[in-house]
């Protein structure tokens, strides 16, 4: 690793993360909680030189920014998301095939066919057992619950129009009639006792019309998203086909990430119940001791590494000396070894998908999740790719936050690597800390 490559920009701005409101347009038909800013995105397609010859590919899609960016930009695109939720509004957002006036006089239809339908299903209007347990508790009170189940009796009253219907009602119970606030992590606030749905859900319908119409002109650029574990041998896309990946992985701390869409997975039926909750949590890089399961292995690929596991020894260390010993206290250092074990996985994986001269941008952040313990996640992932034949080129600083469990400030910097020889197609990888 050069020691020109460590140098940092320091570049400390505070409206970093922020969403323009140039920018909110697709992005306001559903937003995950946990995001980057499109901007971001625009200025590493410009610095990596990518057009729209290239082809993009994000392997955590999380908030669908990169792929969405990428149809704004012209540019063939591939995402990868394990989350359902997920991978439907990204699919959703990067339609923009159908007709924008055709959508508009189709949300206007909807609350003349609500009623009879809700009136001839009335006695659906209810949760499974199985689906209340896996439900955040007092998420969203009795009333406004039924008024969403009302409005998930209307969905797909067209065909054509299923998926934004879908989409446009999964934003609206969160937003409109929950009792979920959402910060660093989801919790619940104050009850709601009643609140409407049906109006909400129409509004959000009716403007993604002009929406789709402002970018009708990048229709022709391809987007696709598949469902699966970014962990896994990609299959998709062809080998020595991606020209440049931007993402922001999940980094290891204590946000269960699955919390932040249950509620519109169990009212839309994607997620049922704690087996289907379960199989979804598998899926995903383990980053939290939610989910840590005693059958893991990730942990196997970080044996070259020895500094995940001094962090590691470090957690447990600490636990013990502070005597936490309760619910998932003890898997803290577990899931440091899981979660850089995964990348390991993952890195080596994407590879057979990048194309000579590809480049990376990895978008992850320092974390003190596990009792105040300092993991430099951008450092620990610079020394894994250096390892897998990536060469790191440098680190830039794209802003920092105020850890409360650290009690000081953590930073976002950019690594970069370029992988060495004719064997391993050259690359850079940008990791922000």
């Amino acid at each position: 690793m050069k020691s020109e490559a460590m140098r940092l920009a320091l570049r400390v701005n505070p409206d970093a993360d922020k969403l323009s409101v140039e920018d909110r347009s697709v992005y306001d038909w559903y937003r995950f909680v946990p995001s980057f800013p499109p901007h971001l995105v625009r200025d590493y397609l410009k610095r990596f030189a990518i057009t729209e010859k290239h082809c993009l590919l994000d392997p955590f899609r999380g908030t669908g920014i990169t792929i969405v960016e990428s149809k704004e930009a012209g540019l063939l695109s591939v995402g990868i998301e394990a989350n359902p939720m997920i991978a439907s509004a990204s699919r959703v957002e990067c339609d923009l095939t159908i007709h924008p006036a055709g959508l508009g006089k189709h949300s206007g239809k909807v609350p003349e066919i609500a009623e009879d339908k809700i009136d001839a299903k009335e006695a659906e209007l209810a949760l499974s057992a199985e689906a209340q347990k896996i439900l955040l508790k007092g998420s969203i009170s009795e009333k406004p619950l039924k008024n969403a189940l009302e409005a998930s009796l209307n969905e797909a009253s067209e065909p054509e129009f299923k998926g934004h219907e879908l989409l446009a009602l999964a934003k609206t119970p969160v937003h409109t009639a929950s009792n979920l606030n959402f910060g660093p992590e989801v919790g619940v606030g104050k009850r709601k006792k009643d609140a409407p749905v049906l109006f909400g859900w129409f509004e959000n319908l009716r403007t993604m019309g002009p929406d789709i119409s402002n970018l009708k002109d990048r229709v022709g650029a391809r987007s696709h998203v598949l469902k699966g574990d970014s962990r896994e041998t990609i299959n998709e896309p062809q080998p020595k086909s991606i020209n440049a990946v931007i993402t922001p992985p999940l980094c290891p701390n204590e946000n269960d990430y699955t919390r932040a869409t249950r509620l519109e997975s169990v009212i839309l039926g994607l997620i049922n119940n704690r087996k289907a909750l379960q199989y979804l949590k598998r899926e995903l890089i383990q980053s939290n001791t939610r989910n840590i399961y005693k059958d893991d292995a990730c942990d196997a690929h970080i044996d070259n590494f020895p500094q995940v596991s001094i962090h590691a020894n470090k957690i447990e260390a600490r636990r013990v000396d502070l005597n936490k010993t309760r619910r998932f206290e003890p898997l803290c250092a577990n899931v440091t070894k899981q979660y850089f074990g995964g990348m390991v996985r993952h890195l080596a994986n994407v590879r057979q998908a990048l194309a000579p001269g590809a480049c990376l941008a990895r978008l992850v952040g320092d974390q003190a999740s596990f009792f105040r313990i300092m993991i430099k996640t951008g450092e620990l992932l610079s020394r894994i790719a250096v390892s897998l034949c990536y060469e790191l080129i440098g680190i830039d600083l794209f802003r920092t936050r105020l850890s409360t469990a650290a009690r000081s400030r953590l930073r976002k910097k950019s690594h970069f690597c370029r992988g060495q020889s004719d064997s391993n197609p050259s690359s850079w990888i940008l990791v922000c800390t």
